[in-house]
């Protein structure tokens, strides 16, 4: 039996909490028995524009459940993905490392070995050791195995061994094979009976391709997209047999919506706190909009595949507010690279583009070094804790592992990511200094306004995509803040400040050029 004098010790004691916290006070004791970790999110887009968000106040295409992100969070108008093409952005963003360090970071074909090293420092990986589950649903495009690959067998290395507890993805891109999904490294829905066959180099004999058998196809390749024949889409790459294991493209973007929704389900009912790379395969092609979305924005199979992602943002949203995590969760909302119309099948995405403008007021697009190659929509999204805004200060998708580890807990930076968390929530408007961009193993300075491209050989625009490269035989030299759609070539009028940026480039390129870097921002 307790006696009265304890009870009434231990009702002061909560009397004096309370009234500590009603004063918004907190004792040292309530902060150790309340830790919180909140639940991380990506929200990643596949070729999604500058100007494809409506919230950036570019384009016409309405984007109501992107706008409630951007308009609810911190907008960041210099925000930037590593690189102008897919894979080297995703290896950047998981391993904070630039993706020009790696010489196989590059866009990879589907039978490619696991780029990201089992051993290396990963974000999921950080977040693991500080509590965390970790998931990967949709696009992965960094390699599986180790190059000779069974898809009847388990596929490893993958996802898996490089931090993330759960994996369900496709491979590479929608237009590459193997056209299946894959979760925590095998096949869904494989039938042994009907195994698996993919190559890159020739074809399986008596297997129809976009060539032999035209009559087949229900979507026209425009360049490069002429090998398998999947659901009437040719596709990059051969493949036999999965028949039953093989996609649906219409329902992809409802098959990844139910896995995330399904995945935060049940971390809500476990009560750890999670982080979930969400990977939209929408805009790259091919596009497929389910047929509820076909025709919904008027441009076309690209703008209704934007208007089904987001669509999809919106309902996964819903699932958030109704298991109660919302208030807990930090989402970032980005995209691997900037925008393009013609990828390699008649789509109608430039004949209907009308007066949509998925750059926005930027220069290039993918696989550019002008500034819509690698500059994207980037939004940092808490409710309740990050007060929303507008933010110009120069951030990148490789500083999110450093800052992220900081928010968990974690006192682990890696090689060029910068712990900007207080910019990232809103609480300053420093971001970093310089950063050196990537567009197709060709690379560029941005530091403070400006950006420096050095002289490089070849096309100044890619006939395929109808896109500026930013080749030059010169160098090129703009003042972002004043002329962001990179008009006026200041190179030969401003020597200085050529040479300035030149020897900047330089010192982060050469090999010791990570020190370099950190003494330069000092």
């Amino acid at each position: 039996m307790i006696k009265r004098s304890s009870v009434n010790q231990i009702i002061s004691f909560l009397s004096f909490l309370f009234f500590f916290q009603s004063c918004g006070l907190k004792t040292n004791e309530v902060e150790e028995s309340n830790p919180s970790s909140p639940n991380i999110i990506f929200i990643y887009l596949d070729d999604l524009g500058y100007g494809d968000v409506s919230a950036y106040g570019a384009g016409t295409l309405q984007t109501p459940n992107m706008d409630m992100l951007a308009n609810g969070g911190i907008r960041f108008t210099n925000g930037y993905a590593s690189s102008a093409t897919c894979t080297p952005s995703r290896y950047a963003i998981l391993t904070g490392t630039y993706p020009w360090r790696n010489k196989n970071a590059k866009i990879l074909p589907g039978t490619a070995p696991l780029l990201i090293d089992t051993a290396q420092v990963t974000l999921p990986k950080i977040l693991k050791e500080q509590g965390y589950h970790t998931a990967m649903i949709g696009k992965w495009h960094l390699g599986l195995g180790t190059g000779e690959v069974d898809w009847n067998q388990e596929i490893s290395p993958g996802p898996n061994q490089v931090g993330f507890d759960y994996s369900h993805i496709l491979a590479a891109t929608q237009d590459r094979v193997p056209t299946v999904y894959i979760e925590n490294g095998r096949v869904v829905n494989l039938d042994p009976n009907d195994p698996i066959q993919v190559n890159y180099d020739q074809n399986f004999e008596g297997e129809p391709t976009a060539i032999t058998n035209p009559e087949m196809l229900s979507m026209k390749w425009h360049h490069g997209h002429n090998n398998s024949i999947v659901n009437g889409i040719p596709r990059i790459g051969f493949m036999k047999g999965g028949e039953q294991a093989k996609w649906s493209d219409v329902d992809m973007a409802d098959h990844f919506l139910d896995e995330a929704k399904n995945y935060v389900g049940e971390r809500a009912e476990s009560g750890q706190p999670f982080f979930l790379f969400y990977a939209l395969q929408q805009p790259h092609v091919p596009r497929t909009p389910h047929p509820r979305f076909e025709g919904k924005s008027g441009m076309g199979p690209r703008g209704d595949v934007l208007s089904e992602a987001d669509w999809v943002i919106g309902e996964f949203i819903k699932t958030l507010e109704e298991k109660g995590l919302l208030e807990n969760t930090l989402i970032v909302f980005s995209s691997d690279n900037g925008p393009v119309l013609n990828d390699g099948y008649y789509d109608d995405a430039v004949e209907k583009i009308g007066n949509h403008t998925p750059a926005g007021p930027l220069r290039g697009g993918k696989y550019s070094l002008f500034e819509a190659g690698t500059r994207v929509p980037f939004v940092t999204y808490w409710k309740g804790t990050i007060k929303p805004g507008v933010s110009d200060a120069l951030v990148t998708q490789i500083d999110l592992l450093s800052s992220l580890a900081a928010l968990a807990g974690s006192g682990k930076t890696v090689g060029d990511s910068e712990n900007l968390l207080d910019t990232f929530l809103g609480k300053s408007q420093e971001g970093r200094e310089s950063f050196v961009l990537e567009a197709t193993t060709r690379t560029a300075l941005r530091a403070g306004d400006w950006i420096m491209i050095p002289p490089y050989p070849g096309p100044e625009v890619e006939k395929n995509v109808v896109i500026e490269l930013g080749n030059s035989t010169d160098y090129q030299l703009y003042n972002l803040k004043e002329d962001i759609g990179q008009q006026n070539n200041l190179a030969q009028s401003n020597p200085e400040k050529l040479q300035e940026m030149i020897s900047l480039f330089e010192n982060i390129r050469s090999p010791n050029g990570q020190q370099i870097q950190q003494l330069e921002l000092k």
